[in-house]
């Protein structure tokens, strides 16, 4: 199997065409005609999860952040990113990443979020104007609405163990009780407003600032669960379309912590 065919079942859940301007989701590192049989997944590229794939004879790593989002002016061993780069090319390692394609794909990485909190009568937070695959709505975040009300303080709890933060950091509990949520995977501040206008009761993502706080006003709950929290779980979205498609080809997640934010 060519990585090639790897990448095009991917792509035609996450067309590239989807990414935002800045990034560099796609085939990073290797060939789209090198012979693979089989990969690693993860959520970022380490020098820990090249070691990994070395061990375990994967030949390609499928991950969401891309290792390089920015040009590379040298290969000199002196950063993370280099290294990584170094090691990958003289291992033949094929490096992918999925990153704001499937940020914007409604299975996506927001999608897997509002799965793993059972949201229903789910729609994009903010629609981007082309579409996604099959003809289904694109952009970023999900709405959508709990089975049932749950008790706010109660459901920041079950928040917390679902996606197993160390903390969660949330403005003031305005409403005793939930049952609109948006969710959005990564650094979702930007969509605040977007989810105060949607009528949600809480709003989860990662990466807000102190002053992001602010835009609350008692009107909805902002919760950051964390970036790296937000998105782990996107790697469940890759191995079950490949297994589903590709039964001759090896899929396993990486057992390498990849987060480098630890909590006291």
């Amino acid at each position: 199997m060519k990585v090639k065919d790897i990448t095009t079942l991917i792509e035609a859940m996450a067309p590239l065409s989807l990414q935002e301007s800045y990034d560099n989701a796609g085939l990073i590192c290797g060939s789209p005609e090198a012979e693979v049989r089989s990969a690693l997944l993860a959520t970022d590229v380490t020098e820990e999860v090249l070691d990994e794939a070395i061990a375990g004879g994967h030949d390609l790593i499928i991950t969401h952040h891309p290792l390089t989002l920015q040009g590379v002016k040298h290969l000199r061993p002196e950063g993370y990113v280099q290294r990584c780069l170094i090691k990958a090319v003289r291992h033949e390692l094929n490096l992918y990443a999925a990153h704001t394609n499937l940020d914007a794909v409604m299975q996506g990485v927001s999608g897997r979020m509002a799965d793993k909190l059972g949201l229903e009568e789910r729609e994009v937070l903010q629609p981007l104007a082309r579409e996604g695959s099959d003809g289904e709505p694109a952009g970023f975040g999900i709405v959508g609405n709990l089975p049932r009300e749950e008790e706010a303080t109660g459901f920041l709890r079950r928040v917390k163990e679902v996606f197993g933060c160390g903390v969660v950091r949330h403005t003031a509990v305005c409403k005793e009780r939930v049952r609109r949520v948006a969710v959005c995977g990564g650094a979702g501040a930007f969509l605040t407003r977007e989810a105060i206008a949607r009528g949600a009761d809480i709003y989860i993502t990662g990466d807000y600032k102190y002053h992001d706080f602010f835009m609350a006003e008692n009107r909805i709950i902002l919760a950051d669960i964390g970036h790296y929290e937000s998105e782990q779980f996107t790697k469940e979205v890759i191995f079950e379309l490949l297994v589903k498609n590709l039964s001759n080809f090896a899929v396993q997640f990486s057992k390498v912590r990849t987060n480098p934010v630890y909590y006291l």
